[in-house]
């Protein structure tokens, strides 16, 4: 089972054909762990999360130097903004923007989207899982 798979039995319930409100921030997290975990990933650690959120990298459009916190802030509970485009980026902070992580596709989709923008390839289950601890706990 794959952590989508795992995720549409969690997330996606729906009642007399229309969706139900997103779960709370902890239960997706919580039950995006168990699907990386089933994947082999763990213990998750959220100091690891945050010295990677922090990491620069090459980026390979630019030529420069690139971190998650280039766009999305080093403290998390501060919006940021996209580098390239100056587009706002609420804060991550699910304590202060209480909608995020409570959709694990789009948690997913941008996993996929920034993985590769920042890092140049997808992140792992491991390093997903140690994001969202670190996240989930600002």
């Amino acid at each position: 089972m794959n952590v989508k798979t795992m995720m549409l039995g969690t997330a996606l319930v729906v009642a007399a054909g229309q969706p139900l409100p997103a779960l709370a921030a902890a239960d997706t997290v919580a039950a995006m762990l168990k699907g990386y975990e089933a994947a082999g990933a763990g213990p998750f650690d959220a100091a690891r999360g945050q010295q990677m959120w922090t990491r620069e990298h090459a980026d390979a459009k630019t030529g420069g130097r690139i971190s998650c916190a280039t766009c999305h802030h080093a403290d998390l509970s501060r919006g940021g903004s996209h580098y390239r485009t100056g587009k706002p980026i609420e804060p991550m902070s699910p304590r202060v923007t209480p909608s995020r992580l409570t959709d694990p596709d789009k948690v997913e989709k941008w996993f996929l989207r920034n993985c590769k923008a920042t890092l140049g390839r997808v992140c792992t289950p491991q390093e997903k899982g140690d994001f969202l601890v670190f996240i989930q706990g600002q």
